[in-house]
């Protein structure tokens, strides 16, 4: 861009090109050293760079400050690293639906308040999850757009006197906008924060999803067996298999809600423009990467490798007390006020309960003791694959709309573009 408004000769940028790869490709080999009276690395790179082109390296600066280029590196790694995280929320969605499809005609109960409510899909089950993670995968697609705006050139805080040209360095950078307001440029963290909310939000789910896998897979549950590999044994209870994984991840949200609280903290009481307390913001956002990338790449693995207890999942959908929501409809559609059919069935479990009784074993005389609705086409609703198959509305868990938006997801899948493989970083490259 400097060559372009005439600030430097075609030679002077080419010359400052090739040292500036020469000196990536060392650093990405581990091979350069720096030196402590660097105040930091865009000192560094400066001084190296003059040190192997010559007095053309101290206008390397030219038009801009550290205050703005550090902004641009923030938005350029965070623009990176958003793409790589889209892909590993769609790796484990595919991986959530293949194995929905799998497990289609496996029932289990749903839950209120950790308490058995109605028979469900196992099915329906995980793609409640699926919805989750394609709202954590919107919101990261929506925090890209104001991320990938383009600071440099904003100066300290007041721009410059020298004929830059921001739109060129946006092309260039592919950034498809220019910040509008130098201040805000180089004191602006929103996006930042954006997307440790985004990550905190995400890691929530995956915690809720781990609290499941931890309580499905303890002997009180028995629904799922998880890999071997993602639990170890006690230290001193030979007979036990803990789910270390899980209970890590579920652990580790709180880690990243800390560094969420952390950046908003820092934040809080800052004036215009550039303040130092602002470096606090590159840690987080670090960890908060490496530990969101490392959770959902282990989430994939374990819910492909993850076995069902298809008898124990039956066993548990077969309490017929999950049934009696189902008989309550049963008199509404008799016409039954439901107010009133609610309390004639609760009179009818407690009756079950206190007698030590199960729906089926009552005869229709005893039902009708309850109601005289209660007809003998009341023994089709004891049945949970016939509870579960006649929810068929929207949303509902019946197999028909579990295999439409199993369909739905694949067919949505199938029409988006393959993603853009990365390139290997050389060292090396074009202007």
């Amino acid at each position: 861009m400097l060559e372009r408004v005439g600030i430097l000769t075609a030679t002077e940028t080419r010359k400052m090109v090739t040292g500036l790869l020469q000196i990536q490709a060392k650093i990405e080999k581990g091979k350069q050293r720096f030196r402590k009276e660097d105040e930091d690395i865009h000192m560094a790179i400066e001084r190296l760079l003059t040190e192997k082109v010559g007095a053309i390296g101290k206008k390397l600066h030219t038009g801009r400050s550290r205050n703005d280029q550090v902004v641009l590196d923030l938005r350029l790694f965070l623009r990176s690293e958003i793409k790589t995280l889209l892909e590993e929320i769609g790796k484990l969605q595919k991986i959530l639906v293949r194995r929905a499809e799998k497990e289609i005609d496996a029932l289990m109960p749903g839950y209120t308040h950790l308490q058995r409510a109605q028979p469900v899909r196992f099915s329906h089950h995980l793609l409640a999850y699926f919805e989750m993670f394609d709202r954590d995968r919107q919101r990261l697609e929506d925090s890209l757009e104001r991320v990938n705006v383009m600071p440099l050139g904003s100066g300290a805080l007041a721009g410059t006197t020298l004929p830059i040209r921001r739109e060129v360095v946006a092309e260039l950078l592919h950034f498809p906008k220019v910040t509008a307001n130098s201040l805000d440029s180089v004191s602006d963290r929103d996006f930042s924060l954006e997307f440790l909310s985004a990550m905190a939000i995400l890691m929530m789910h995956l915690s809720r999803f781990s609290e499941e896998l931890i309580l499905w897979s303890s002997q009180e549950f028995g629904f799922i067996e998880l890999p071997d590999a993602f639990c170890t044994g006690s230290s001193m209870m030979p007979q036990k298999k803990n789910p270390d994984v899980p209970e890590l991840i579920r652990g580790k949200t709180g880690r990243v809600y800390g560094h969420l609280v952390t950046s908003l903290t820092f934040m809080k009481g800052l004036p215009l423009s550039y303040n130092r307390d602002l470096q606090e913001d590159k840690e987080p956002i670090f960890d908060t990467v490496d530990t969101v990338k490392a959770a959902l790449r282990l989430y994939q693995q374990m819910i492909e490798k993850l076995k069902i207890n298809r008898d124990r999942l039956a066993q548990a959908a077969g309490d017929e007390f999950l049934l009696a929501t189902d008989l309550a409809e049963y008199l509404v559609l008799k016409g039954v006020p439901f107010r009133d059919s609610h309390e004639v069935i609760g009179k009818l479990v407690g009756f079950c309960l206190k007698f030590n009784r199960t729906f089926s074993s009552l005869t229709l005389k005893e039902f009708q003791g309850f109601s005289k609705e209660f007809k003998i086409d009341v023994f089709d609703r004891l049945n949970p694959t016939r509870s579960v198959e006649t929810k068929e509305g929207i949303g509902h868990p019946s197999r028909k709309r579990v295999l439409q938006r199993i369909r739905a997801i694949q067919k949505q899948a199938s029409d988006l573009p393959p993603p853009t493989p990365r390139k290997k970083k050389t060292g090396r490259g074009k202007r």
